[in-house]
């Protein structure tokens, strides 16, 4: 599914003027291209001679779309600028404040704290550089924020709960400005079972985390059924393969288990063939919680406004409107405000 080419003004305005909710956006693959070049040459990482060169590093290439791991592979060079406290925090101000320029006015980073302590940082500081990122983001711009810690799949359910105590000591209960708003588990979906992770789940369950999981994005509705029965997440991201099942579009439906749509990043990934249709119009039409997200800007290309965009030939900028105040009920931000959820805007 391309963006349509021929947007008036006056439709592309109302686009842009939407307040938005992020629900699944990732660090790493969203640091600005020119902010990662200039910070790589800070620190002299440079891979490459030119700036050219180093964004075709960071953005997925046509060629290299069809597979989530050459998806993955993206992510590689982030990793070498990350592994320090000030540029976590300095990457995370820079993308808070662009989404805000996107109309994003709810935002949920997520983040895996474990793969930026290679150079020395312990868990908890790379968490701490985070949050303080986004802390000075808000300083800059009225915007609704907080963190969901990632256990990546490939380093097993034991490193998992390691990373859910820890986001539990960091939990937005804890904190007067943002903190850790959920959990999460990404990376190779092939292999590594959603139950695996049954036990870290339930420390971040009963740390009062919000639930989410990659899943369904490079396997069959069964990982999803697992994901909601065996880790009892309250949405997925991705959940792509869900329609091919449906008594779980059904429960989706029943539980209002909201599914976190990058229409973009699936096209990429092979998760969502080029020319189909891509599921969030069936998850709309069977009643299932939906939210329109970026996954990765930089690695992707994208941005909150694109990815609107993409669906505006069939839904009206009033029903996207709709879409993401309902989920705002949705948002693990929600959470801190239980008593009086805030309101978009």
């Amino acid at each position: 599914m391309a963006a349509r080419t021929g947007f008036s003004p006056s439709l592309l305005k109302k686009i842009k003027s939407i307040k938005k909710v992020e629900l699944h956006q990732h660090v790493d693959g969203s640091i600005p291209p020119k902010l990662a070049w200039k910070l790589m040459s800070k620190h002299g990482l440079r891979p490459v001679d030119t700036y050219k060169e180093m964004e075709d590093l960071l953005v997925l290439q046509d060629r290299e779309e069809g597979s989530l791991l050459s998806y993955l592979d993206k992510f590689h060079y982030p990793l070498w600028i990350t592994q320090f406290y000030d540029n976590i925090v300095t990457v995370v101000e820079a993308m808070a404040v662009e989404a805000y320029s996107e109309g994003v006015r709810v935002l949920e980073l997520r983040y895996s704290p474990i793969i930026h302590t290679l150079a020395g940082l312990t868990i908890r500081q790379t968490i701490s550089a985070a949050l303080s990122g986004l802390n000075r983001a808000k300083k800059r711009v009225p915007i609704e924020a907080g963190l969901i810690v990632i256990a990546m799949r490939q380093h097993g359910p034991h490193i998992a709960k390691l990373l859910a105590r820890q986001a539990v000591s960091e939990a937005y209960y804890l904190h007067d400005r943002s903190g850790v708003i959920g959990f999460d588990i990404a990376g190779a979906e092939r292999g590594n079972p959603p139950k695996l992770f049954r036990e870290a789940y339930a420390i971040a369950r009963a740390g009062r985390l919000g639930l989410t999981a990659h899943v369904g994005e490079d396997e069959g509705p069964s990982r999803i059924w697992e994901a909601v029965d065996d880790l009892g997440v309250s949405r997925v991201g991705h959940g792509c393969s869900a329609v091919a099942d449906r008594e779980l579009m059904k429960r989706l439906a029943r539980d209002r288990i909201a599914v976190e749509c990058c229409l973009t990043s699936n096209y990429q990934t092979g998760a969502v063939k080029r020319g189909k249709e891509h599921p969030i119009f069936t998850f709309l039409e069977k009643g299932i919680p939906v939210a329109i997200c970026t996954d990765n800007t930089t690695v992707s290309a994208t941005s909150q406004v694109t990815e609107n965009r993409l669906l505006a030939d069939r839904i009206t900028p009033e029903l996207l409107q709709t879409i993401h105040r309902k989920a705002v009920s949705h948002s693990f931000i929600g959470l801190r405000n239980i008593d009086k959820p805030f309101r978009l805007g």
